[in-house]
């Protein structure tokens, strides 16, 4: 996924941001980020979703919504329920079967037209785990 291009010295910091790929930008982000459809088919997950949930990024595309998310209702399985979920702790399928709880971003896709849901998750697994004991 990673591209070098071969920038002008005379690039500004604004040209190379503005030169960058949006996939480069997402999967360089430390916290975990997933870029979904409207049905639910998840088309992106960085290496920090992916390491969260246990899974090789390339199993996670193409996977559906409800087959990570742990016990999703098919009304949120759709684009308006993934927006029901913003700043909600959800539950999601590690690979080795367990739960990762997480607090899911509202989508930084903000028009109603907008054809993915593109979300974060603030990983609260261990901190909930230590407050229960």
């Amino acid at each position: 996924m990673e591209r070098r291009r071969n920038g002008s010295p005379t690039d500004s910091p604004a040209d190379t941001l503005a030169q960058l790929p949006a996939l480069v930008a997402l999967e360089r982000l430390p916290v975990p980020t997933l870029a979904m459809a409207r049905d639910g088919v998840i088309l992106f997950a960085n290496t920090a979703f992916a390491e969260m949930v246990g899974y090789e990024q390339d199993e996670l595309a193409g996977a559906v919504f409800p087959e990570i998310f742990d016990i999703v209702p098919a009304a949120l399985c759709a684009f308006s329920g993934v927006e029901a979920l913003a700043n909600l702790v959800v539950q999601l399928r590690h690979c080795e079967g367990w739960m990762v709880r997480a607090r899911m971003s509202k989508s930084a896709t903000m028009r109603r037209d907008d054809p993915i849901v593109l979300v974060t998750f603030d990983n609260l697994t261990e901190k909930l785990w230590l407050d229960d004991v």
